[in-house]
């Protein structure tokens, strides 16, 4: 997952919405958002190589993502899969404050990783970099592959448009517009994580298309009092849509 914005009651209707695109090597396999049938109240995408998930939401209202820091120097191939931490809190009972606690005891464990949690009641940030949980006031956030709210031009640029699209009492049209984005940033604005210049303007749009790797999924979450809504665009390695997932949960 490479860009997410959030708002967390800020709109009349929903306390959480979500726009988010997961960004991966097309080779990876996938299954798309749907209720696990070891957990049937967890509804989220699914990666088949290590059994996690980026993005995901449960009946009660419990939701999580996570997204990597990207800082190639410092990956380590035996370190454990990122999506483990959205899997356990999705399918636990803990409150997202005692999880981001133990996520961040646990961080030397993973890779860099920033990490989404809440529930009805609060939301929460932590990331492996950082300098420990922190709850969430409301407001709008944007997150890629470095934290949250890091100006990246993609995330300055997709949490204005976010903004708009808040207005809207449906807001999915909007969201998943900005999500759509496929224009790379200009070279001033880009940051440098490692991987080239080259690649650092492939990597600066909000979809992204490049040979072998790119936005295999557009996430919309939807959450209020009468449930939830997840819907998840599905994309090929040409960046064409291939399929959709729309998921309506009544409250648990």
């Amino acid at each position: 997952m490479c860009l997410i914005v959030v708002a967390w009651k800020r709109h009349a209707i929903h306390d959480l919405v979500v726009g988010a695109n997961r960004d991966e090597f097309h080779a990876r396999p996938t299954e798309a958002a749907a209720s696990w049938q070891e957990a049937p109240q967890v509804y989220a995408g699914r990666d088949l190589k290590l059994g996690g998930t980026w993005l995901g939401i449960t009946a009660a209202g419990r939701f999580a993502a996570v997204t990597n820091i990207r800082d190639p120097a410092r990956q380590r191939p035996d370190a454990r899969t990122r999506g483990e931490l959205t899997a356990a809190f999705l399918r636990g009972e803990e409150t997202p404050a005692s999880f981001a606690t133990q996520a961040w005891t646990l961080r030397h464990a993973y890779n860099g990783f920033n990490l989404l949690i809440g529930n009805a009641d609060t939301l929460w940030y932590v990331a492996s970099e950082g300098e420990g949980p922190r709850e969430l006031e409301a407001g709008f956030y944007g997150l890629s592959n470095h934290m949250l709210d890091t100006p990246w031009p993609k995330v300055v640029g997709s949490k204005a448009r976010f903004e708009t699209a808040l207005e809207q009492d449906d807001p999915e049209h909007g969201v998943f517009d900005l999500l759509s984005d496929r224009m790379v940033a200009p070279d001033l604005g880009l940051p440098d994580t490692g991987v080239g210049l080259e690649l650092e303007r492939g990597l600066s749009a909000p979809f992204i298309v490049l040979p072998g790797y790119g936005t295999r999924s557009s996430t919309f979450v939807a959450r209020s009092t009468t449930g939830s809504s997840l819907v998840e665009r599905q994309f090929d390695e040409s960046g064409t849509e291939v399929g959709e997932t729309r998921l309506d949960l009544a409250p648990a």
